[in-house]
This record gives C-alpha cells, structure tokens and sequence, in this order.
C-alpha cells in the first residue's frame, strides 16, 4: 500500500466516529460508510473483488455487461457464456461470487440454467438480465418463484451507448454488493450448522467479500414535525391503548417482493372484509403481470391499480409500474389515484407516497406492512402511519431477502412487531379480524 492510499485509509477510519454521529445513527449512512471503507481496502491491499460470470447469447450485450461492471473495482468478470449449458461447465473452474444471467437463450434457456443450478447450490446468488416485455415479465417471475435472487431490465430505448452501460451500472452495481455479502453470509451459517463439514458444491468456499454492518442502535420513532392531517377517517391518536379497528392493510415491498407477496395473499381468505393496497418496487409490463399471476394464486382478488379503482373488501390493489399510486376519499367511497409526480427514494412508485395518502384518508384505522427490500423506501411513510395512531409491522431479516426497508423501519423504533415472512399473513389476519363479529 502506497503512502497517500494508507494515510487516506488512516484519516478515513480515525473520522469514522465522527461520521456515524454526524448522521446520528442513520443505518442507511452507515452502511453506505461501510461499503466505503470495504472498498479503500480493497482497491489498497489487493482484497479479492466480487468473482462475477455473465451469461447473455448476445455477442454486444455480454462485453456491454462487463464493460459496465470494470469500472468498479470491487468487481470483477471472471468469465462470460453464451447460453446455459456453457455457463454450467465454467461454473466448478470460476469460484463465483455471482451469476447474471439472460432470460432468453438458444439451446439451454434462463430458467432451465437456473433450475439446474439450484439442484447444486442454494446460496449463489443469480440476478435475471430480463427485456421490459411481456414474455420477459412472464419469465422473470416465473425465475424469481424458481429461487432467483433478483432481476434487473436490460436497457431500453437508450439513445446512446453511454445512457445504456449508466442504466446497467445503476441497475446492477449495488444489488451484486448486497447479494454477494448475503449470500457469504449464508454460506458460513451453513458450514457453521454442518461442524465444517465441507459441502460439495460448484466452489470449495465462500468468502465473505463486504465488511457486515453492525446492528444498529434502536431508536425511537421519529415523527414528521409537520403532518398534513390531525386524524384520518379512524380518528386514532398516538398514545391511545386502546387500537383501531383496521380498516385496510397497506404493504411496500421490493426485492424478494413477488415470492414474499405470494407467501402472505394466498393464505387470506376469500372474504378477507378489508382492501388491500400495495407498492412493489418494479417497472410497467411486470407489474400487470405479477397482479395476474397473484390473482391466480390466491383466493382474494388480485389486479394492478387503475385511476379511479374502488376500494372494496377482499380485493388487493398492486401501484402499476412508473407510477404512483394513492388512496382518496370521493363521496362515499375511497379510491384509488396515479399520477406521475417525481420519484421519491429513486423510486416510482414509492412506498412513502402509498402511505402517506393511506395515513392520510384511513388515520388509526390503518395497517401498514413493510417487506423485504433495498433502501429506506417506507420509512417517512411509516412515520406517517405512526403520527395517525395506527400500526405497523415488518418483516424480520432471516426471512427477507434484503433487510433494508423492514430493517430501518424496525431499528427506528417503528414497528409493533418484526416477523418471519411464514407468520405475517396469520398476523393481518389477527390484527383485521379484532372488533369484528364476522371474520
């Protein structure tokens, strides 16, 4: 290590402290932080980047890739394949960290590459390079159910080269950092059950690449200085013992979202007796399809949310991609509004956004749920649900994929409770059904 590297790296961890009390305590912060200070070491001690293989039939897509992914020093392609069957022979020679892999291949196609792999390996992490079409809508969820980790969009309608490789690095830069991490992780709580047990498998081991961030501490809840209602229709009021009945159930999900989504709607009941409204963090095209492929799965309807849809016990509204989406109150009844106002949290359509209006119209009689994802999207809107007296619970990080939007909600003060994805949907149930006579 170079003089003027080291004292950076020096000067970087003796301000260190200071950093995490400048931001009093932000998880986010902190761990964008530690992400930092990961790749000081890494770029100064000659660390192990992230082992990357891309598989795509495109000649241009699979060097675009690897161009977009070089100007990242942490991570390194360490090999390209054409279609499945090619990227299952390099997989035992490579020592992988990450697989992303195309959707549509000649010969062994994504899926098939995908099922295969996971006949061999749980952890490996696999992010689907998908088109924003139908039939790439249609295969994408169909991956995720099959034990994908993720999905990105492969760029579209780019005017210019460099357009395209931003998008990509935007896309996959910060889920292969995140991914790679968890599943390290994963793989050392495995060998750690199994007494060291060397399990055979595509690599002999699995290094944990990103410094863990520490637990944070717990804070308590922070409420918005300026809210824009008193009390929503339910009149509930912070402090109050006694709760709410809930009048509708509001849920922010990302990634790991679809399988999550699943988990809980398809063990409500048919005559569930409140809507349900909820953001998942994804484009148009997929959004119309994971509604569909919901509504075939569960027993309460299912659709993506349409200007002036009416909210109606037992039916779930999922926010249509590229918009936002809101709950008003007309006449007698409540409906559903999208607009195309900024994103908030890089995010359209936002969790925050859903809630606020939901904390907005609903007041107490709201409950909100936060699910696996990247980010902090949710947060400001819980804090919302919180200042109208209603409840909120999140998923735990065992179960999520990521534990970022349920985590910072959590470890803000905000949640009621913080549990395994398997308990949430029995939990709503509870939570609805109390002060009701028919349920």
């Amino acid at each position: 290590m170079n003089l003027s590297l080291k004292s950076t790296v020096i000067l970087f961890m003796s301000h260190f402290k200071m950093l995490y009390l400048h931001v009093e305590g932000d998880f986010v912060l902190f761990f964008q932080a530690r992400i930092l200070l990961d790749l000081l070491f890494r770029g100064c001690s000659g660390m192990a980047k992230i082992r990357v293989l891309v598989v795509d039939d495109s000649s241009v897509v699979r060097p675009m890739v690897s161009n977009a992914l070089a100007i990242d020093p942490a991570l390194e392609v360490v090999g390209t394949a054409a279609n499945g069957q090619i990227a299952i022979a390099k997989i035992p020679l490579l020592n992988l960290d990450l697989i992303i892999l195309d959707v549509a291949m000649p010969e062994m196609d994504g899926l098939e590459t995908l099922a295969a792999i996971r006949e061999r390996d749980k952890n490996l992490p696999i992010i689907m390079y998908s088109a924003l079409t139908e039939l790439g809508a249609i295969a994408t969820l169909e991956a995720l159910s099959l034990g994908a980790t993720d999905y990105v969009t492969k760029p579209h309608n780019m005017k210019t080269k460099e357009a395209a490789l931003e998008h990509i690095q935007q896309q996959l830069i910060p889920k292969i950092k995140v991914f790679s991490h968890g599943a390290a992780r994963k793989q050392e709580d495995a060998l750690t059950r199994e007494n060291g047990d060397a399990k055979k498998n595509f690599y002999s081991s699995f290094p944990s690449k990103i410094l863990s961030p520490p637990n944070p501490p717990r804070r308590k809840a922070q409420h918005p200085l300026v809210s824009p209602f008193s009390r929503g229709t339910g009149g509930g009021s912070l402090g109050g013992s006694a709760k709410s009945k809930i009048d509708i159930v509001a849920i922010g999900v990302s990634t790991g979202g679809p399988n999550a989504l699943e988990t809980i709607l398809r063990e409500l009941p048919a005559n569930f007796p409140v809507p349900l409204v909820i953001v998942q963090h994804m484009p148009p095209v997929f959004t119309k399809r994971l509604a569909e492929r919901l509504a075939q799965k569960s027993k309460i309807r299912v659709s993506e949310g349409v200007q002036g849809g009416i909210l109606e016990a037992g039916h779930a509204w999922i926010a249509p991609g590229d918009y936002h989406m809101v709950v008003e109150k007309y006449g007698e009844r409540i409906q559903i509004y999208i607009n195309q106002d900024p994103p908030e949290n890089s995010c359209r359509p936002a969790v925050d956004v859903l809630f606020r209006s939901v904390a907005k119209t609903y007041g107490a009689n709201t409950l909100a749920v936060v699910l696996t994802g990247m980010g902090q999207d949710g947060l400001i809107g819980c804090q919302y649900i919180k200042e109208a007296g209603a409840q909120v619970i999140v998923q735990d990080e065992k179960t999520s994929v990521v534990w970022g939007m349920p985590g910072i909600v959590a470890n803000s003060g905000l949640a009621e409770k913080v549990l395994p994805l398997d308990e949430i949907a029995g939990e709503i149930i509870s939570r609805v059904c109390e002060g009701r006579v028919y349920c």
